[in-house]
């Protein structure tokens, strides 16, 4: 039942933190949203898991907002240089967000509301009382079924649409799932364990790639003069560092940057210069039309490569079934950044 859905109305909403809004000119508080059934979405825009909800959170917003329904994002960032308003804001613009976001860069409302991952849905009942949460990616159903219980309990002539159908094949309760290479972070400060490269914290240190029978998931490889730092593993070299990356999975994603240094990145922000460029290759070979991510170009060699124009999430590769291979990244400019690598499984539908 929809009911079982719900926890009773013991938990009273946390208020929101200070902090910039986008998308309204004032500070939501409780008092503002009292009355209504309000979905609070905590992402962060480089986060793969939160891009995949957001277009769940503005057709909500969109199908619901005759009736006594709001969403709030709070954008909660995982790595530093999200805490830009102007980074946040162009990616706010490019997913469609309409509905209001709150910049948590403190993490101060993420504390208050206990949340523990990106993405997390917190639903609050009209009366101020939180009623459903859920992590991940693969609850949207249940999420958008909890929404229609609360609405038709606040208002039980309420006319409300149909439940929607998955956006992604991947979130069909009849997928079938494959366990691929878990997410990897390149910092010290999140990444270094285990890796069998090592770290020089701070200072630029020349790395020998290891011959390809010696490398093994899930870790990553460096060639070249790199500068290990909290967050980021960034290009200390001029010109060919490489990066080899072996893993299990369907496709491929990595949070890069421009700089590592958040004052070159507000100034490339302004910058007319072309953006420092990755040539991407896999299994020895370059990208193909079949097995290239969306942001995949390609030079008049055929070479396969990335611009790397603003910190962001880059897809690299979207290969057309589940499998092991290794990545070949070559680095074009000093002082270009890695994050982090995530892995998507692929799906089949039952």
């Amino acid at each position: 039942m929809d009911a079982d859905l719900l926890d009773p109305p013991l938990t009273p909403m946390p208020g929101f933190a200070p902090g910039e809004w986008l998308n309204i000119d004032h500070p939501l508080t409780i008092t503002h949203l009292r009355g209504r059934v309000v979905m609070i979405d905590f992402w962060d825009y480089t986060c793969l898991a939160c891009l995949r909800a957001i277009p769940y959170l503005s057709t909500w917003y969109e199908r619901y907002r005759e009736t006594d329904f709001a969403v709030v994002g709070v954008h909660t960032p995982e790595f530093r240089f999200a805490r830009t308003r102007a980074l946040v804001e162009r990616a706010a613009a490019d997913l469609g967000i309409r509905y209001p976001v709150l910049l948590d860069n403190e993490r101060r409302t993420w504390e208050q509301f206990a949340v523990r991952a990106w993405p997390t849905r917190v639903l609050v009942d009209p009366d101020g009382y939180v009623r459903h949460r859920a992590e991940g990616v693969t609850t949207f159903r249940e999420s958008e079924r909890a929404v229609r219980r609360l609405l038709h309990e606040h208002d039980p002539e309420a006319a409300l649409p149909r439940l929607m159908d998955p956006i992604h094949p991947e979130d069909d309760p009849g997928a079938d799932r494959y366990r691929a290479t878990p997410d990897l972070y390149v910092g010290y400060e999140r990444g270094a364990l285990g890796n069998p490269m090592g770290y020089a914290a701070s200072s630029p240190m020349v790395y020998d790639l290891p011959r390809e029978y010696a490398r093994r998931e899930p870790y990553f490889y460096a060639g070249g003069i790199w500068r290990a730092g909290l967050e980021s593993f960034a290009f200390a070299g001029q010109d060919g560092g490489q990066i080899a990356l072996p893993y299990t999975a369907y496709g491929v994603s990595a949070v890069l940057s421009p700089s590592a240094d958040p004052v070159e990145v507000a100034l490339n922000l302004r910058s007319t210069d072309a953006p420092p460029r990755v040539d991407v290759f896999q299994d020895g070979a370059p990208l193909t039309p079949e097995n290239a991510g969306r942001d995949v170009l390609y030079d008049g060699g055929g070479v396969s490569y990335l611009m790397v124009e603003r910190p962001r999430l880059y897809e690299l590769v979207r290969n057309p079934a589940f499998g092991s291979h290794e990545l070949e990244l070559t680095v074009r400019a000093h002082g270009l950044a890695f994050y982090s690598f995530t892995f998507t499984s692929s799906v089949v539908a039952g």
